[in-house]
């Protein structure tokens, strides 16, 4: 699980300590389902509006229920207030004493058994799911806690049930003195192309926009990956061709297990097959891994990882296009959100959330990001938004969020979607670094 040990006092201290997090998360589980701490509030619409206004959520149709995505924000704590008694919080104290202080959302499902009405004063329970690591990620060295959460109304029924995962991580140090870090630049892709004479044509076209094929001057064969000669007539003189960009997937894997790092699996590594004959290997993005199939038609796609980096995806042919830069906020096409730090500050506190890496960005510097960025509370909110401007009237039965790369202020957040044919709304929100979030949102058959 944990890979080569390297020196002795460091597995002894690893061991040690996911021992102690495996009992633990054994006791815990045993217990089955807890109280949790009360629900500071009852449903009310001051809160309701804070939430709509701060996520955009103009539709006005919550004059008498609460947006259902709001459900864990009945019971969130306030910036002061004491949170012992979650289930999960002994796991979380215990990473925390072992360097483990970065925290991160990375999953987020909510089912609604019904909506919840204004006025109504909620109850809810926890009960605890487990412990995963240690796991190499892009953040760091972390393990990932999980736990349930159901809330119930004054009559004993359940209104919503959530389960929720986190990532406690070590921050990646930076350098004493000034210095240069060892670890990587706060947002910077971690896995970084070696670019040299060979291969500096390639990525010049990147950043273009074009995807160019090295080819031999003299007899004119294309080659790929480049080479300072040519395998047909040994030529060392060399140019290159701008492909299409169209091609078929000519094999795949699905990506589950080790971890890597800027990646968040399953996701799909391809070698597609170009219209001019020649093969190169790249990720698809842009629909489900089972969605994949030998022979797929796909063209390329230039996505941004960073600041300076990027790469040339794969996405399937009948894909529609990116969001342009200039389209408004909202149209058929999708949602865009500008995520200015007001933004992400404003909705992370009409969510209550007060963890310091949404309002403060030195701290959340110190845990390797680049800036403040967009909650999973938040997140979730848009999707639902998304969701019943995308299916207008309906009511939802589930969101089921998984977290990619951070939304950071300062970029924009674009949700997509596709209706599949069991009427489930697949939606994607993407980033400048990629993809934020991928969801799957449920509709009840009948309206509420």
């Amino acid at each position: 699980m944990t890979g080569p040990v390297r020196d002795e006092p460091a597995a002894r201290e690893g061991s040690t300590l996911h021992e102690e997090l495996t009992a633990l998360a054994e006791r815990l589980a045993a217990l089955g389902e807890r109280p949790a701490p009360p629900c500071p509030d009852a449903v009310n619409a001051p809160m309701i509006r804070h939430w709509t206004q701060a996520l955009g959520d103009t539709s006005g149709a919550w004059a008498d229920v609460a947006p259902p995505a709001m459900i864990q924000v009945w019971s969130m704590p306030g910036p002061v207030a004491k949170k012992a008694g979650s289930i999960a919080d002994d796991p979380l104290r215990l990473l925390d004493e072992n360097g483990y202080t970065g925290v991160v959302a990375t999953n987020c499902d909510q089912t609604y058994d019904r909506y919840v009405k204004v006025g109504e004063r909620l109850r809810s329970t926890m009960r605890f799911g487990g412990v995963a690591g240690p796991k190499r990620t892009a953040m760091g060295e972390g393990y990932f806690v999980t736990w349930f959460q159901s809330w119930y109304g004054e009559d004993g029924e359940r209104v919503a049930e959530m389960l929720f995962r986190v990532l406690k991580f070590k921050p990646r140090q930076r350098a004493a003195g000034g210095g240069k870090a060892s670890a990587a630049k706060p947002g910077r892709y971690p896995l970084r192309p070696t670019i040299g004479l060979d291969t500096r044509f390639f990525w010049d076209g990147v950043n273009d926009g074009e995807l160019r094929i090295q080819s031999c001057a003299d007899c004119g064969a294309l080659r790929h990956p480049p080479g300072p000669m040519c395998p047909a007539c040994h030529s060392t003189n060399r140019t290159y061709r701008t492909a299409s960009g169209r091609g078929v997937v000519h094999s795949f894997v699905v990506h589950h297990h080790p971890p890597v790092p800027g990646r968040t699996p399953p996701y799909v590594v391809a070698v597609v097959e170009l219209e001019e004959g020649v093969r190169i290997l790249g990720n698809v993005i842009g629909c489900e891994p089972s969605e994949v199939e030998v022979d797929l038609p796909v063209r390329v796609a230039f996505q941004r990882m960073d600041d300076d980096l990027v790469l040339p995806q794969w996405t399937p042919a009948n894909a529609p296009e990116p969001e342009p830069a200039e389209e408004p906020e909202a149209d058929a096409d999708g949602l865009r959100i500008e995520l200015t730090p007001t933004f992400v500050i404003a909705s992370a506190l009409a969510t209550r959330d007060f963890t310091p890496v949404h309002h403060d960005i030195e701290l959340a510097r110190a845990q390797g990001a680049k800036d403040i960025f967009v909650n999973i509370l938040t997140s979730i909110g848009l999707v639902q938004r998304y969701a019943l401007e995308t299916v207008p009237g309906a009511v939802l039965e589930s969101v089921r969020v998984r977290l990619g790369v951070p939304a950071y202020a300062g970029d924009a957040l674009t949700l997509t979607g596709e209706r599949a044919a069991d009427g489930t709304l697949r939606v994607r929100g993407a980033v400048g670094l990629g993809d934020h979030l991928t969801a799957t949102v449920t509709f009840k058959e009948d309206a509420q």
